[in-house]
C-alpha cells in the first residue's frame, strides 16, 4: 500500500528556505524586467487544448497533461508552456496595433521530464515582445535574459546563438517527407554525422553537402565565416547569417563578461522558432539556464500572425545555479500581552526587521531564520540585544 504521504514520480514539495530563495529570485527577475518595460500577465493554469498546443508541435502535445471539462465536455490541457497563452492575450485581449512587451511566471506541469533529474512541475518565468520584426527586438530580449541572470548573481554566462532559418535556406524548394525531415533534424541534434548522411540519402547533392557542413559548425565567431563558405549562397542564410553576427557583436559591446557561441546544429524547438534563437548557459549547469528567440509564427492560429520574440525559463533550475544565499537574520522575542513589548515588535517590523516571538514551551526551530539577536527588559524599557 502507496504511503499517503509519497509524492509522484519527479514532483517534490519546496521547503521553507528554498521556498524563500526562489521568491525571491522570481522578485528580482520581475523587478528587471519590469525596469525594461515589460508588463506582468497571469494566464490561467487550464486552458482549451487546441489553445495551448497552438503552432507548437509534437513535442509539447506529449508533454501535456489533458483532462475533459466537466462544464462544457470539451478537452482541456494543463499548460506545460506559457508562450501560446501569452500570444493569445497579445493577439485577441489586449489586441495592440504597435509593441506589447509582455512577461509572466507561473507554474507549468510536463507529462515527464525533460531531462534526467529533472522534476515535471516548473516555476516558468519568461518575457515576450510582439510587435516588431527588426534585430532590435532581438537584441532587446537578450539585453533583458542577461540582465536578469546577472540580476541573480549568475556569473560566467555564455550566450550560444543559433538561427532557424539556416534550415529553411538549406531545405527551400526541396521535397521532403516529415519523417525523413524528423531523422535528419534528430541527426543534427545528436551531432551524428553517420546518422545524418543515412537519413539524408536521397536528397540533391548540395542539400546534402549542406546538412554535413551544418553538424560540424559550433565553436566560436569563425564558425560564420565557415558557414558562409560551406553553405549554399542564398537569402535567408544571408540573413541569418549577418543577424548572428550582429547579435553576438551586441552582446559583447553591452555584456562584459559574457561569452558568445555558435551551434547552427541546434535545432532545439525548431518546431516554431522562425528565426534567431539562442540559450543561456553557465559554469556548472548541465543544462541552458533560459532559451528563447523568434518565433514570429505563434499568434497566427489566433488570427494574429505578428512578429514575436521571447525567452523562458525554470525558476526552481535558476536556483540551484544561484546557489544559497544563507539563512536571513532575525530577531527573537518573548510572547506577552505587555503592552510596551508588543509596540516595541510592532516598530521593528516595521522598520523591516524579522521578529519571531517565541510562543510558550517553544524555541526557535525554523530553518529560513537565524535569530541574532533578543528583545529584552532593560530597566523596564524593551530593547534589542546581540546574542
Amino acid at each position: 500500500m502507496t504511503s499517503a504521504w509519497l509524492l509522484p514520480e519527479h514532483l517534490a514539495d519546496v521547503l521553507p528556505s528554498e521556498a524563500r530563495r526562489i521568491e525571491d529570485l522570481r522578485r528580482r527577475l520581475l523587478d528587471t524586467a519590469r525596469s525594461h518595460g515589460y508588463e506582468l500577465v497571469m494566464p490561467p493554469l487550464v486552458e482549451h487544448l487546441e489553445s495551448l498546443l497552438s503552432g507548437t508541435g509534437e513535442a509539447l502535445d506529449l508533454q501535456t497533461f489533458k483532462l475533459v471539462d466537466q462544464l462544457s465536455g470539451r478537452m482541456l490541457g494543463l499548460r506545460a508552456d506559457t508562450t501560446p497563452q501569452v500570444a493569445r492575450i497579445d493577439a485577441h485581449l489586449l489586441n495592440r496595433e504597435g509593441l506589447s512587451r509582455l512577461c509572466y511566471c507561473g507554474p507549468v506541469l510536463h507529462t515527464r521530464p525533460g531531462a534526467p533529474g529533472a522534476g515535471r512541475e516548473l516555476l516558468q518565468f519568461g518575457a515576450e515582445l510582439y510587435g516588431h520584426a527588426g534585430l532590435e527586438a532581438d537584441l532587446e530580449i537578450h539585453d533583458l535574459a542577461l540582465d536578469g541572470l546577472a540580476a541573480l548573481g549568475i556569473q560566467g554566462a555564455v550566450l550560444d546563438l543559433a538561427d532557424a532559418r539556416l534550415m529553411r535556406g538549406l531545405m527551400a524548394g526541396v521535397p521532403c517527407q516529415p519523417a525523413q525531415i524528423e531523422a535528419v533534424y534528430a541527426a543534427l541534434a545528436g551531432k551524428d554525422a553517420a546518422g545524418l548522411q543515412e537519413a539524408s540519402a536521397g536528397l540533391p547533392a548540395e542539400l546534402r553537402a549542406g546538412l554535413a557542413a551544418l553538424v560540424q559548425l559550433y565553436g566560436d565567431e569563425a564558425v560564420l565565416d565557415e558557414a558562409a563558405r560551406a553553405l549554399p549562397d542564398r537569402p535567408l542564410i544571408r540573413a541569418a547569417l549577418a543577424d548572428l553576427r550582429g547579435l553576438a557583436g551586441h552582446a559583447r559591446r553591452t555584456h562584459a563578461g559574457v561569452q558568445v557561441g555558435f551551434d547552427l546544429a541546434d535545432l532545439s524547438g525548431f518546431a516554431y522558432y522562425s528565426g534567431p534563437r539562442f540559450a543561456v548557459y553557465a559554469p556548472g549547469a548541465s543544462d541552458a539556464l533560459l532559451r528563447g528567440g523568434r518565433y514570429d509564427e505563434v499568434g497566427a492560429i489566433f488570427g494574429r500572425n505578428r512578429p514575436a520574440v521571447g525567452f523562458s525559463t525554470d525558476l526552481k533550475a535558476l536556483a540551484a545555479q544561484a546557489g544559497a544565499s544563507g539563512r536571513r537574520t532575525a530577531i527573537r522575542a518573548p510572547w506577552g500581552e505587555d503592552s510596551a513589548l508588543r509596540e516595541a515588535v510592532r516598530s521593528l517590523r516595521e522598520q523591516g526587521e524579522t521578529v519571531v516571538c517565541l510562543l510558550p514551551g517553544h524555541g526557535h526551530e525554523t530553518q529560513e531564520f537565524a535569530c541574532d539577536r533578543e528583545v529584552v527588559a532593560v530597566d523596564g524599557h524593551w530593547i534589542v540585544r546581540a546574542l
